[in-house]
């Protein structure tokens, strides 16, 4: 299965605890969990400290656009379309509550055809997304080639991060990166203390030494290896290249022009550093929808205007050489449609061929499972192929 190690600060491949409750917004505050226990949160603490990512950790703000994309209601009502996996056959209202679903939302040719929360959130809370917000740096590189800031990808990461001189980043491009395969090696196995996972630093400059002292395994772009640390260069190499916080360039490229309702925050590295690369935009399930819709209409503004490198989502949804199901930080299904994913359930689904993107916010038990990414690739599939019959 695609996301066994789908990650955004961290990856975890177990359960961490049982269904979550409705928690009354009102008190979250009361409920908030240590930072350093972020992952090994309550079921409490989880939907409490999800809504509310910027009263944890340090983030950057990214305003609401002063003219809103409207999202007209279209209802359809999918509540009882199957959704089939090799080990399971249940309804969308059957998933909506065994996987703990804050939010559901699916977009039919710009139109709101079905829309519904849980564990206490409305249209108006924010969400954490983990890493869905790698496939949004994806294509704030995608903005920068356009506006003149990076030539290719296939530049040398180190011609933009010099810290990585006379390291084996030397032969890795922006590309290797971006498709999860730099060659150089990497160790993300959560049950090895000394893995490097477990041992790396993740302050930006700190992190840099570190990755320097890795050794080549595999000649850039031949080997698949999902790692932690190269999405936090991508962001890292971005904020270089722009000379400008991501939440700004986001901001200014695409929610401000693309008319994105509610404000959104973007976590950082540390306390005014850099943002994480590969994680974590906050925002609302709309202007997540609104995210899936920016995808389908490949990097264009509603009046037109392209806001990505010519012919860019079709590279970065194009399956790379190491691994097929996996283009620049966009997970690849086999046909046209692709999505971003995060642990514990995030995701935007982008199903071109019915004009359909589902985005979904969750708060699963288990971070990262085979099988639950397989029953959320077969959500989005049954809802978008829902559509056909009509």
């Amino acid at each position: 299965m695609k996301k066994l190690t789908l990650l955004s600060l961290f990856v975890v491949s177990f359960a961490v605890h049982a269904k979550a409750p409705f928690v009354d917004p009102a008190k979250d505050m009361e409920i908030l969990g240590p930072p350093d226990r972020f992952l090994f949160w309550t079921p409490e603490q989880q939907v409490a400290g999800y809504r509310n990512i910027d009263k944890v950790f340090p983030t950057r703000s990214i305003s609401a656009s002063t003219v809103t994309l409207e999202l007209p209601p279209a209802p359809v009502d999918l509540g009882g379309v199957i959704i089939k996996t090799d080990s399971s056959s249940i309804t969308v209202d059957e998933y909506f509550t065994r996987q703990n679903v804050a939010g559901l939302l699916v977009l039919k040719d710009g139109q709101i055809a079905f829309e519904r929360y849980g564990l206490g959130n409305k249209p108006e809370s924010r969400w954490i997304s983990f890493s869905v917000t790698k496939s949004v740096v994806s294509m704030l590189v995608g903005a920068a080639i356009r506006d003149g800031y990076i030539e290719s990808v296939d530049e040398k990461v180190s011609d933009y991060l010099p810290r990585l001189n006379g390291t084996p980043y030397d032969d890795s491009t922006l590309r290797n990166i971006l498709q999860m395969a730099s060659g150089v090696q990497w160790d993300e196995d959560y049950a090895d203390p000394s893995s490097d996972v477990n041992s790396a630093s993740w302050q930006t400059v700190a992190l840099y030494g570190y990755l320097g002292q890795k050794e080549r395994a595999a000649p850039p772009g031949e080997l698949f290896n999902y790692n932690t640390a190269e999405t936090n260069l991508v962001g890292t190499l971005l904020r270089s290249a722009i000379g400008n916080n991501l939440s700004t360039y986001l901001e200014e490229k695409i929610w401000h022009p693309f008319g994105m309702e509610h404000d959104a925050v973007w976590s950082l590295s540390e306390p005014g550093g850099g943002e994480f690369g590969g994680c974590c935009i906050s925002a609302t399930l709309r202007d997540y929808g609104r995210l899936g819709l920016f995808a389908l209409a490949d990097g264009r503004l509603p009046n037109g205007t392209e806001v990505l490198a010519d012919g860019w989502m079709g590279a970065a949804t194009k399956p790379s050489a190491a691994y097929p199901g996996y283009g620049y930080l966009w997970w690849l299904d086999g046909s046209d449609a692709f999505s971003a994913s995060g642990i514990f359930g995030q995701g935007i689904c982008i199903h071109p061929e019915q004009n359909v993107v589902v985005a979904l916010q969750s708060a699963r038990a288990t971070a990262s499972n085979d099988e639950d990414w397989a029953l959320q690739d077969a959500l989005c599939e049954a809802v978008a192929k829902a559509f056909d019959k009509n």
